[in-house]
C-alpha cells in the first residue's frame, strides 16, 4: 500500500471516528432515566451561544448542565487520555501487550486515594493523593534500574511490575484495617472506576495536564516512530533516545494519573483502544495517537453511558471494560500466536 494511499485512508479514517465522537455525544446527554430528544438536546447546548425558541422545560435543561454533561467531558478527558498514554507506552517499550498502569500508575494512585479516605480526606484531598500516589508509583518504578546502574527497558518494566505487587500489598493492608461500614465500600468503588462523582471543578483541575501533555507526544510522536526502530537506530538518526523516552514516559504518567485521580482505576481502556486505532490505520503513531484519542473518548462515552442505564444502580466501569476488553485481548493473543 502505498503512501497516499495509507494517507486518504487516514483523513477518511478520522473524519468517520470524529463524526461517531459527535453523534456518541449527542446520544449520551439524551440517553438516561429522564430521556430528552436529540433535536432538543442540540437546541439546549446551542441556547447558551444563539436565542433559540425554547421548546423545552427546566428539568431538561438542568440534567445537561448539570448532571450529564459534566460526566460527558470527563469520559472525554479521561478516554483519550488512557487511550494516548496506553499507545505512548506500547511505542515506547515496543510491546503492544503492555498498558498505562505499567509502571504502577493505577496501582499507586489507588494506594494514595485510599490513604487519603481512611485518614478521612474530602473529595479534594482524595484526587489529590491518588494523583501523588500515581506520580510515587512511577518514581520508584524509574529508580530501581538506576540503583541498579542498567537502563534497559526491560529492568524499567520489570520494576513496574515489582511497584504493582507492592502497591497492590499496600492496599490490601489498607483494606484490612479500613472501617467495613464505609471506607471500604469507598476503596473498592474507587479501584473499580466511575464518573458518577464527576463536577465541573474537577475537569477544571486536570484539563491543563492533560492538555499539555497530550500536545507534548502528538508533537514528539514522530519521533517515537524512529524510536520504535531501535535505540542504535534512532542514534544514528539524530534522536537522544534517552531524554525522548523519558519526556515520553512522564507525559503518558502524568496522563494516567490525572485521569485516575477522578475516575478511580479503569481497566482495559489504554491497552484495547490504541490496538484498535492500529487495525484501522496501521502502525505509524503520527497517525494511531490522534485516533486513538478520538477512539478512547467514544469508548468511554458509550461505557459511561451504558454503567447509566443497563441496570437501577450505576455499574462501575471496570466491568464493563473488562467484558469488551477481555476477549479483545485473547483475540489479540490468538491473532498474534503468542506463546506464553
Amino acid at each position: 500500500m502505498d503512501k497516499d494511499c495509507k494517507e486518504v485512508i487516514y483523513k477518511k479514517t478520522f473524519i468517520t471516528t470524529a463524526i461517531v465522537l459527535f453523534f456518541v455525544i449527542i446520544f449520551a446527554l439524551s440517553t438516561g432515566r429522564y430521556t430528552i430528544s436529540f433535536l432538543d438536546t442540540i437546541k439546549i447546548l446551542l441556547s447558551r451561544i444563539a436565542p433559540i425558541d425554547n421548546t423545552w422545560g427546566p428539568t431538561a435543561e438542568g440534567v445537561i448542565f448539570n448532571l450529564r454533561l459534566p460526566r460527558l467531558f470527563g469520559a472525554i478527558l479521561i478516554g483519550s487520555a488512557f487511550a494516548i498514554s496506553g499507545a505512548s507506552y506500547q511505542a515506547v517499550f515496543k510491546n503492544p501487550l503492555v498498558s498505562p498502569d505499567l509502571l504502577g500508575v493505577s496501582s499507586g494512585a489507588t494506594v494514595g486515594a485510599a490513604l487519603a479516605i481512611i485518614f478521612g480526606g474530602d473529595k479534594l484531598i482524595i484526587q489529590i493523593g491518588a494523583f501523588l500516589g500515581g506520580i510515587i508509583a512511577v518514581v520508584l518504578a524509574t529508580t530501581i534500574p538506576k540503583l541498579l546502574k542498567n537502563n534497559s527497558i526491560m529492568l524499567l518494566v520489570l520494576s513496574g511490575i515489582i511497584v504493582s505487587g507492592l502497591m497492590s500489598s499496600i492496599i490490601g493492608i489498607i483494606k484490612f484495617l479500613a472501617d467495613p461500614e464505609d471506607q471500604l465500600a469507598a476503596i473498592v468503588y474507587w479501584q473499580m472506576g466511575s464518573l458518577a462523582k464527576i463536577h465541573m471543578p474537577d475537569i477544571y483541575a486536570i484539563s491543563p495536564v492533560i492538555a499539555i501533555t497530550s500536545i507534548i507526544l502528538i508533537a514528539v510522536r514522530w519521533r517515537i516512530n524512529i524510536l520504535t526502530l531501535g535505540d542504535r537506530e534512532a542514534q544514528l538518526l539524530g534522536v537522544n533516545v534517552t531524554l525522548l523516552r523519558a519526556i515520553v514516559i512522564i507525559c503518558a504518567t502524568m496522563l494516567t494519573a490525572s485521569a485516575v485521580s477522578i475516575s478511580g482505576t479503569i481497566g482495559w481502556l489504554g491497552l484495547v483502544i490504541p490496538h484498535l486505532a492500529r487495525l484501522l490505520v496501521g502502525p505509524d503513531n503520527t497517525k494511531v495517537f490522534p485516533i486513538s484519542i478520538i477512539l478512547g473518548a467514544i469508548f468511554l462515552i458509550i461505557v459511561d453511558t451504558l454503567a447509566r442505564v443497563l441496570t437501577p444502580a450505576e455499574l462501575p466501569l471496570t466491568i464493563l471494560t473488562g467484558l469488551i476488553g477481555a476477549p479483545f485481548y485473547f483475540w489479540l493473543l490468538a491473532r498474534q500466536r503468542v506463546r506464553l
